[in-house]
């Protein structure tokens, strides 16, 4: 049979059918699809007088919720490297011959390696989540290892996904720092501490069955509840859910680097011209060490001008923190936090609130943070003449990153900039077309890199402003040319025609596909 082929309206072909995933709904704006039917909903349960959660371990609750071949179970990657959950669980899954299994996680890292036997062992047959690196990654797009797309989700995306019923998930896993023996947990206490539960909120919320997995099971009632009994049908208590050291990567400080620090100068130039940065504004910024000096560029202007904003969002750092006790934000609202000194203040303050990733970024819902937001800073392996950036894959075609939050966030936010230098080991980011288009360059407004500014010709607004101000601009066929003068124009990937990865924006369309990596 042969198989059509769309175009969406970012120019990107690919199937109109994709085995192991179904019939692809092309990307065709970032607000073109209007929410449709009812949320999805779980069974329902029944609870007596004198019921017992609390189990003796993983085996005896995989047996209690039924587990069985073919089932979508999820994860959340709130410890980052330091998770153990996953891993634990799909030990003994393997170890009781379940095959199948579809895993649905918010993100997976380098820490989940083992799935990789798993997955050649046919236990593991499916990935949903919003990001992959590492071995994983790697045997995905050279060998197409799990011989179906994993699909990836933006933040916002896979809350909507869940929550419209596109994903049922069967059993949430969820690792609780803190959790009583009925199941209130939360994420602020204990030795794994880790903050905000934003993505397994939705989880709990639309499972069918819900196991909480805790390293520090306190008396009834937990007295700071983030994820509710109601939701949770069974408690477990092991050694270790994981090392919340591992959990900041070494890019969540301010840079030191020179080149850093020149382009974080001229995006605070940029965000201040754009007369966006005023009482009351609200903020993100990324987590790398470039996005931060941003923040402390913006500080300095914030405080001789007395401005105070609203608040500042997203994965949130020890730097955002300072700023809200400083008095410079009123609010910090966290679906997830990137550091013990985040963490820290998330057990303390009450000014710095716990969101989930639906409240955050999901857009079929009546109001979500990420389009309330007057400015975000986020970055890129790859750009092209359209301002469409990759964050996935880079020049070599290998899965290396994550969407996260940046397609939510860019399509909310007033002004989207993009901080990326122009070369990464002599090898230019600048494209006619980007590998796999993450982020649509619709929603992106200027990018800065250390060698000049350039602002999306969508904008004519922006262009007014920053001529005014005095910021210089080029635009960014010349930037590229520039580049390309110093690295040349580098050979191109070759791919084969299979799909390995299909890239869904967050209404569910999808924006591009991943091909496997020719040998």
């Amino acid at each position: 049979m042969e198989l059509k082929t769309l175009v969406n309206k970012l120019g990107r072909e690919m199937p109109s059918f994709i085995e192991g995933y179904g019939e692809v709904k092309p990307y065709s704006g970032p607000f073109a699809t209007e929410a449709s039917g009812r949320k999805y909903s779980p069974s329902k349960s029944s609870s007596r007088p004198g019921d017992v959660k609390l189990l003796g371990g993983i085996k005896e609750a995989l047996e209690k919720v039924q587990i069985k071949d073919g089932m979508t179970i999820s994860f959340h990657h709130h410890l980052r490297n330091g998770d153990y959950v996953l891993n634990m669980v799909m030990e003994e899954i393997a170890a009781m011959g379940i095959k199948d299994i579809t895993i649905c996680s918010s993100s997976l890292t380098s820490a989940h390696e083992p799935l990789i036997d798993h997955i050649k062992n046919g236990v593991v047959t499916g990935l949903h989540t919003s990001g992959l690196r590492g071995k994983i990654a790697k045997e995905v797009a050279t060998n197409n290892i799990l011989g179906k797309p994993v699909v990836f989700r933006t933040h916002g995306g896979r809350a909507r996904a869940i929550e419209a019923g596109e994903v049922k998930i069967d059993v949430a896993f969820i690792a609780a720092p803190a959790c009583d023996p009925m199941g209130n947990m939360n994420g602020k206490q204990g030795k794994a501490a880790f903050g905000a539960m934003g993505y397994p909120m939705v989880d709990a919320a639309y499972a069918n069955k819900v196991v909480a997995i805790t390293d520090n099971l306190v008396p009834f009632p937990l007295e700071k509840i983030s994820i509710s009994m109601a939701d949770v049908d069974y408690v477990v208590e092991v050694e270790s859910i994981g090392d919340p050291e591992k959990i900041a990567t070494g890019a969540t400080r301010v840079t030191k680097n020179p080149m850093d620090l020149l382009i974080a100068e001229n995006a605070a130039k940029v965000l201040i011209a754009s007369g966006l940065v005023k009482e009351g504004f609200s903020f993100q910024a990324g987590s790398g060490g470039a996005s931060l000096a941003v923040c402390k560029f913006i500080r300095e202007y914030m405080e001789k001008n007395e401005i105070k904003g609203s608040f500042a969002a997203g994965g949130i750092t020890a730097y955002l923190v300072e700023l809200l006790e400083a008095g410079l934000f009123n609010a910090l609202l966290d679906t997830q936090t990137f550091d013990g000194a985040a963490a820290d203040s998330f057990n303390r303050n009450p000014n710095h609130i716990e969101m989930s990733a639906s409240m955050y970024a999901n857009p079929h819902n009546k109001s979500c943070s990420a389009h309330q937001l007057d400015m975000m800073i986020l970055s890129a392996t790859e750009i092209d003449t359209d301002f469409n950036l990759n964050s996935m894959t880079g020049s070599t075609g290998m899965i290396m990153g994550a969407q996260g939050g940046a397609p939510d966030t860019a399509a909310g936010a007033k002004l989207t900039v993009c901080v990326a230098p122009t070369m990464r080991k002599r090898i230019p980011i600048l494209l006619d077309k980007v590998t796999n288009v993450v982020t649509p360059g619709e929603t992106v407004d200027v990018l800065v890199t250390e060698r000049g500014t350039c602002v999306n010709p969508l904008r004519t607004d922006l262009i007014e402003k920053f001529t005014e101000a005095g910021i210089e601009l080029m635009s960014i066929e010349e930037l590229k040319a520039e580049v390309e003068k110093l690295t040349g124009v580098p050979k191109r990937i070759q791919y084969e025609d299979t799909v390995v990865g299909i890239i869904e924006y967050r209404d569910g369309t999808v924006t591009d596909v991943i091909r496997q990596v020719k040998k």
